[in-house]
């Protein structure tokens, strides 16, 4: 097994090392934000760090790089409070993917990339429309991170849509049947396939699948 020191992470090129440490901590969520700032432009960036922090109430949370050059994505959320989380799926990857170049703040992505942006329930900030589960959140606050100059920004999510055909009874989304897909580093895209689903683990008590009646798991 290779082993790798810091010492050694900190003199590697900068790219090999972005690719690495990008890597290692395994896949991320695929999503595109998309925004809208004050004089009515909109914007769509794909993100790989949005992640669950709590479903009572119901928030997520997004890491936003450091502003030392301009962030659209984080200047139209500050300005305007409203944000849209919208999974990436399998059929537009490359068009998401774009959506990470560095275009001028008055350039919609939604234009350059042939992604369209639907709008829902008199919410300001766009949806993606190819998207089969989109989030509709609310800035409610944001911790600075001093190590290396990033943000966690705190969305309360205040609308869900998904198709109807991916919701188990109790209330759980198979993502792998809308095509959702997840991020490995920052450039290569993932289709997730379920192995398994387990009920809620207890001391003592038996490892049971939701999918099968087979003898407990080891």
């Amino acid at each position: 097994m290779k082993h790798v020191s810091a010492k050694e992470i900190e003199s590697m090129e900068k790219i090999f090392r972005l690719n690495l440490i990008n890597s290692i901590t395994g896949y991320k969520s695929a999503n595109l934000i998309a925004t809208k700032s004050k004089d009515k432009g909109v914007n769509v960036a794909v993100f790989s760090s949005v992640t669950h922090l709590g479903s009572d109430p119901a928030l997520l949370g997004f890491i936003t790089r450091p502003d030392t050059v301009p962030r659209n994505t984080y200047k139209n959320i500050k300005d305007n409070k409203y944000f849209t989380v919208n999974h990436i799926h399998q059929d537009m990857i490359a068009k998401a993917h774009q959506t990470a170049a560095k275009y001028d703040e008055e350039v919609s992505e939604f234009h350059k990339t042939g992604l369209e942006e639907e709008y829902l329930d008199d919410f300001f900030a766009p949806y993606v429309k190819q998207c089969a589960v989109k989030i509709g959140c609310e800035y409610v606050n944001e911790y600075q991170i001093e190590e290396n100059g990033t943000a966690l920004v705190i969305g309360a999510i205040k609308h869900v849509y998904f198709d109807e055909g991916i919701q188990t009874p109790d209330g759980w989304l198979r993502l792998e049947d809308a095509g959702t897909v997840a991020i490995n580093g920052l450039d290569g895209y993932a289709l997730p396939a379920l192995l398994d689903r387990f009920h809620y683990a207890r001391p003592g008590q038996e490892i049971k699948s939701f999918f099968d009646n087979n003898e407990p798991r080891d």
